[in-house]
Order: structure tokens, then C-alpha cells, then sequence
């Protein structure tokens, strides 16, 4: 049995989506592909456009044989955050043989260098990095100035690690090396607009770009061109029942949030600097919404998407000492949720139950007498955050909302 695993948001599914499931498939001649996925927020500090239900049911529909939910504290976290939670996951079920993404490089061995450099820190990257970051330089400007002068022979090539898909790129490879996994990477060629593209194309748009204009009242139909037809379907009855949600929907709640905790600041959570927290602290009366916020804080040294991601981590209660707990004592992830699988896959399901290191949740009221108590305390902080989510998706939408034990798994 041959597996091909992918990390994924699918925020919305796409053409670009569906291509790299086929090309996945195509070449590791994997009989099943496992979508690990981040659920109702993603990394770029956002809620997800619609909920991890409906995007799970596009991916099963469209290619993906299994798709497991990746916990909020990673799938929000920064690039090494995001890999190293998805990564260990995959590692842990014991049946994975590749790990495929998609990026502007195709040379793996060359995204193999980075990676070894960015885990492994010699000398004098790591000194040139450190004077970088104190003179305030942001992170990647830090990163690229010590790539250049340490290995001047990389300096034609620095580019690459301005990339958001080489630089997961290369943290998924860092993963896989920290862990000494036998998951062998596989990369295709991006391939449709840039992932930061704003405009929307003809063919193949960016999510950003679909996000952006569904936000802007663009219709779905006007859409249509750039998801497969089972995707289409899926979001098109979606929105018959829910609304789109968008970062600013959770302002209020937000704000909220920091005005109850602003006496003794935000350090405790993840990301946030002593610096940041005293900026939040001063300017928290001149909060009008959570983007706008955003734009106030950001800085030279710190960009909107940080900020974002800083201010998400306060709303969602996600702490540095819980990520720390993660990563030193539980191996990352201690458990694989399961959204949904295909009826064909049972085969898959039965090797994961035969070889996987950590639990496999296919039942909610499971999870209790399945995990340990520091597991049950992620499993628990998950369904907290989906609440947070469900009830701003239902005050949007004008319905009750769902609660997470009784959302059914997808089957198809």
C-alpha cells in the first residue's frame, strides 16, 4: 500500500487544489492520499472563509481519500509551527510514504539545503542571524542578510526563501529531518497565480484572490471557472445556509478580549513579544476593527500577516506555555481527528489502526477515554476554539449554533 500525504487549508478548494491532489497521486503512484488540514482558522491569522466541514467534503469530493483536522495552536502558528504539528501527525500514523507540496521550486535537493541550514544553525549563520534580529530587522529579512553573508555561494538563489510556498517547503523537509522520518518529500510546480495574488484571474486564481472577492459581493456563478464542479456544488449549498466569514466578523469579540486582559498584557500568549504587548496595551482605544488593528500595529519589523496571527492567538486563548508543552512532552501532536474519509478508503483506515502511534478520533464522546490528560486538554481546547467560530458563523448566518459533538463525520 503506497500513501501520499498533503497539508492543506483549502480556503476555498480550487483548480490549483484539485491539480496538485492529481499530480500527488500521479507521480508517488499512491493508491491513498491523507489531507491533513487546519480547521475553522488558518495560518495567515483568519478565520476560514467556510467552516473545516464543508472545505473537508470539497477535498474528499475532489481527490483526497482521508482528511484529518490539524489542531488550531499549529494550523495558526508560523511556518515551522504549521509543519512541525502536520508533520509529527503524519509520522505518528505509521502508514504515510510521501508528503507532497507544491512550490515555486522544484528542486528538492536544493529546498533540502535550506532546510538542513535553518535546522541545524552553524556558525556564523547563527551569530549574523541573532545582530540582525536586535538591529530590528523582521525575521525573514534577518534570515535572508545571514543566508548571504554566511554562504555567499546561496546569495544568487536567495529568493527562494521569500517564497510562502518554498518556505513551508522547506519546513516541512526541516520537520521531516528533525524527526528523522522515513516520509519521503515530493514536490510539484505551483502552477496559477501567485499565492499572494489579490486580482482574480481567468483560470486558476489564487484562494486569496477568490476570498477577496467574495468578500468584495462577487457572486459565486462568477466563480465558477475557478473550482472543480464538485467544489462548486459544495460551497454554492453552503452559502444557501451560512455566510461567509471574514476576519473582521470577530471584532468585537476581539476587542473584547483585549480590553478584559489589557492590565496585565498579552506576554503569555503565543508570539507576542514584550514590545508588542506594550504597543497593544497603548493603542487598544483606537481599536476600530480587528484589520484596521492590524494596519495600526504593524511595523517594519513586524508584518500585518504576524500581527494578525499575534492577535488571533490572544482570541483563541492559544498560550506559549501550551505550544511549549506540545513540542517538548506530547512529540507535537498527541491525536488525529478525523473529519471524513471515502468509502474506498477503508483499507487505509485499517493500516492507520494497525500502525499509528497516537489515537485515531473517529468519534467525539471517544476522545476522553482515548487520549491522555494532556491530549484530552488539546482535543478540549479545539472544540473551545470551533465554538468560537460556530458562534459567530451563527449570529452571521441567523441560526442557532452547532456544537462540535454533534457535527457528524463526512463519509462519501
Amino acid at each position: 500500500m503506497k500513501v501520499c500525504a498533503v497539508i492543506a487549508e483549502y480556503n476555498p478548494f480550487h483548480l490549483g487544489h484539485a491539480y496538485h491532489l492529481r499530480q500527488a497521486r500521479l507521480l508517488t503512484e499512491a493508491e491513498y492520499i491523507i489531507v491533513v488540514m487546519s480547521g475553522d482558522f488558518v495560518q495567515r491569522g483568519d478565520p476560514a472563509l467556510v467552516d473545516k466541514y464543508a472545505r473537508a467534503r470539497a477535498a474528499l469530493s475532489c481527490g483526497a481519500d482521508l482528511v484529518l483536522e490539524l489542531p488550531s495552536c499549529f494550523a495558526t502558528g508560523s511556518a515551522e509551527y504549521f509543519a512541525r504539528g502536520a508533520v509529527s501527525m503524519l509520522d505518528h500514523l505509521g502508514v504515510v510514504d510521501y508528503l507532497c507540496f507544491g512550490s515555486e521550486c522544484t528542486d528538492i535537493q536544493f529546498l533540502s539545503r535550506f532546510a538542513e541550514i535553518f535546522l541545524e544553525e552553524p556558525e556564523p549563520y547563527k551569530r549574523i542571524l541573532l545582530e540582525k534580529l536586535k538591529l530590528g530587522y523582521s525575521y525573514p529579512t534577518a534570515r535572508s542578510n545571514a543566508l548571504i553573508i554566511a554562504y555567499p555561494a546561496l546569495a544568487a538563489d536567495i529568493s527562494v526563501v521569500s517564497s510562502p510556498n518554498n518556505i513551508l517547503g522547506i519546513e516541512y523537509i526541516k520537520a521531516l529531518h528533525r524527526r528523522r522520518s522515513h516520509i519521503l518529500p515530493v514536490n510539484i510546480r505551483r502552477i496559477g497565480s501567485d499565492h499572494r495574488d489579490r486580482r482574480l484571474g481567468l483560470f486558476q486564481s489564487s484562494a486569496r484572490a477568490i476570498r477577496q472577492a467574495i468578500q468584495s459581493n462577487r457572486t459565486l456563478e462568477e466563480l465558477h471557472s475557478q473550482m472543480p464542479e464538485e467544489a462548486y456544488e459544495i460551497l454554492t449549498e453552503y452559502f444557501t445556509r451560512e455566510r461567509p466569514l471574514f476576519q473582521d466578523d470577530f471584532s468585537t469579540l476581539l476587542h473584547y478580549k483585549l480590553l478584559s486582559e489589557q492590565a496585565r498584557g498579552y506576554t503569555d500568549y503565543l508570539d507576542i513579544t514584550p514590545d508588542l504587548s506594550d504597543k497593544i496595551r497603548k493603542y487598544v482605544y483606537q481599536y476600530t476593527s480587528f484589520s484596521e488593528f492590524c494596519d495600526l500595529l504593524k511595523s517594519k519589523d513586524m508584518t500585518y500577516t504576524r500581527i494578525s496571527r499575534c492577535l488571533l492567538h490572544i482570541l483563541l486563548n492559544i498560550t506559549k506555555d501550551n505550544m511549549q508543552f506540545y513540542i517538548d512532552n506530547q512529540d507535537t501532536v498527541s491525536y488525529a481527528r478525523l473529519l471524513g474519509f471515502r468509502e474506498e478508503a477503508k483499507p487505509l483506515l485499517t493500516a492507520i489502526d494497525r500502525n499509528t502511534s497516537i489515537p485515531l478520533i473517529t468519534k467525539m464522546a471517544d476522545a476522553e477515554k482515548l487520549l491522555t490528560l494532556d491530549g484530552y486538554h488539546m482535543f478540549q481546547q479545539e472544540v473551545q476554539i470551533t465554538d468560537i467560530y460556530s458562534s459567530i458563523q451563527a449570529a452571521k448566518s441567523g441560526h442557532r449554533m452547532y456544537h462540535e459533538y454533534t457535527r457528524p463525520m463526512i463519509v462519501l
